[in-house]
C-alpha cells in the first residue's frame, strides 16, 4: 500500500479512466502497475479496451475471476516475472498461473498502450508457441495438448456457423437456415458404410458415441443400448463455447445457438430411424442426455 501512496494514487483519479504511466517506463513497470492495481482492487471496467470485439463487461468479469483465484490460493508471486512481447503500442505478457491446486496453465494478457496511458485489452488461454519454431528448413512445429486441439477446431466450427447464421438468417429467416445445417442423410450412410458388421440403427448409436468421442473429443456415455432404445449422456463443447467464448454471446442469442444443437441432432436421429428426446440437465445445458426410442 505505501508503494501505492507514492505514485499511482493520482492516475487512479485521471479523468480518461486509463492508468498513466511516465515517459520511457518499461514495460515490465506497465505490467507491475496492471498487477498492483488488480489486486488491491483498483482496477476498473474502465481501464478495458477490448481488441477482439468482446464485450468490456466480459474481459472484465475474467480478470476479476483470475482475481479470486490468485487471492483463493495465494498465488500472486506467480505473477511478478511475465514473458514480455512489445509489438507496437501492444504488449502481451505471457505467463503460467494456478486456476486450482496443483493445476497451472498459461495465459497471455495483453495491454494497449496509448500516449502515457496504458488499458488491459485481452486474455487468452491458448497459446501456440511459434517463437519456439527451429530455424527453416524444418517440419517440426510446436504442439498443443490434445484436448486444447479439440477445442481449437470446435471453437472454428460453430464459430464459422453462427457466422453464416448472422449473415444469411437475416435474409432467408431463421428456419430457412437451419434447414440448411440438416446433414443427418449423410450422417446416416456414415454410420452404415464405416459400422457395415451392425444393423443400421444399432451402427448409428455406437457411430455417433465414436464420433462424439474421438473426432469430436467430448465426453460421451453410453447409458442404455437395445433394439428399441438408447440413452447416451454427453457434455458438448458446443455449450461451453457459449458460455466460456465472448464473441459468440454478441453474436446469437442462446435460443437460437440451441436450437441449431437441437435441429442437428433431430435431423440425424429421424434418418437413423429414431425418436429423440432431448433433456438437459442443468440451465446452461452443459450435461445433456440423448434418450433414443426406435420409430414404429
Amino acid at each position: 500500500m505505501r508503494w501505492v501512496k507514492l505514485g499511482l494514487l493520482a492516475s487512479w483519479l485521471a479523468c480518461s479512466g486509463g492508468f498513466s504511466y511516465p515517459s520511457g517506463q518499461d514495460d515490465l513497470t506497465i505490467w507491475k502497475e496492471f498487477v498492483t492495481a488488480l489486486k488491491t482492487g483498483a482496477f476498473t471496467v474502465e481501464q478495458v479496451r477490448p481488441l477482439y470485439g468482446v464485450p468490456k463487461e466480459t474481459l472484465f468479469k475474467w480478470l476479476m475471476d483470475r482475481k479470486e483465484v490468485a487471492n483463493a490460493l495465494a498465488t500472486w508471486k506467480e505473477w511478478e516475472a511475465p514473458e514480455v512481447f512489445p509489438f507496437g503500442d501492444l504488449v502481451n505478457y505471457v505467463l503460467s498461473l494456478s486456476s486450482k491446486p496443483g493445476q497451472k496453465s498459461s495465459l497471455c494478457f495483453s495491454l494497449v498502450k496509448e500516449g502515457e496511458r496504458w488499458y488491459f485489452g485481452a486474455m487468452e488461454g491458448i497459446l501456440i508457441r511459434l517463437d519456439k519454431t527451429p530455424a527453416p528448413p524444418t517440419s517440426d512445429f510446436p504442439d498443443l495438448p490434445a484436448e486444447t486441439k479439440a477445442w481449437q477446431r470446435e471453437e472454428i466450427y460453430w464459430s464459422q456457423v453462427v457466422y453464416f447464421y448472422t449473415a444469411l438468417a437475416p435474409k432467408i429467416g431463421k428456419d430457412a437456415y437451419l434447414n440448411l445445417l440438416r446433414d443427418g442423410a449423410g450422417y446416416f450412410v456414415g454410420a452404415k458404410t464405416w459400422v457395415p458388421f451392425l444393423p443400421p440403427q444399432r451402427a448409428f448409436i455406437l457411430y455417433l458415441c465414436w464420433e462424439q468421442s474421438r473426432l469430436r473429443e467430448n465426453l460421451v456415455v453410453l447409458e442404455k443400448l437395445t433394439d428399441d432404445e438408447a440413452v447416451i449422456s454427453l457434455q458438448a463443447h458446443f455449450f461451453f463455447l457459449y458460455k466460456r467464448t465472448g464473441h459468440l454471446r454478441t453474436q446469437i442469442p442462446f435460443e437460437d445457438y440451441r436450437r441449431i444443437f437441437e435441429t442437428i441432432w433431430q435431423d440425424r436421429a429421424a434418418n437413423a430411424g429414431w425418436t429423440l428426446a432431448i433433456e438437459y440437465k442443468d440451465p446452461e445445458r452443459l450435461q445433456v442426455v440423448f434418450h433414443f426410442t426406435k420409430k414404429v
